[in-house]
């Protein structure tokens, strides 16, 4: 059986910062759709209307009203598992607390 030898005073290749930060650089505007089309429309079923998605620099604002409080908190923690959101502001008003003891 033959063993390879690596080299370790060649360099063979470049990383760089972008190379690296690329998935967290998404324009804006695929970030809401993202979030509007996949997870709010697709996922969740919820309509255009009960929440609005705004994404300004990767910081994504979630304003409306849900019927249940669950609802509002999944919306909240998917959205902040889409590549490229810095953070997510919510803002979602709920009927009904479905999350009391």
């Amino acid at each position: 059986m033959r063993r390879e030898r690596w080299q370790t005073d060649r360099i063979i290749g470049i990383v760089s910062r972008s190379d690296l930060l690329r998935v967290f650089l998404r324009p804006d505007e695929a970030i809401r759709e993202e979030i509007r089309d996949d997870l709010l429309e697709g996922m969740l079923r919820l309509g255009g209307t009960e929440v609005q998605v705004q994404v300004h620099d990767g910081v994504v604002t979630l304003r409306g009203e849900v019927e249940n409080r669950s609802t509002a908190q999944i919306t909240e923690r998917l959205a902040k598992g889409v590549d490229g959101v810095v953070t997510v502001r919510p803002m979602i008003d709920y009927a009904v607390d479905d999350m009391l003891a």
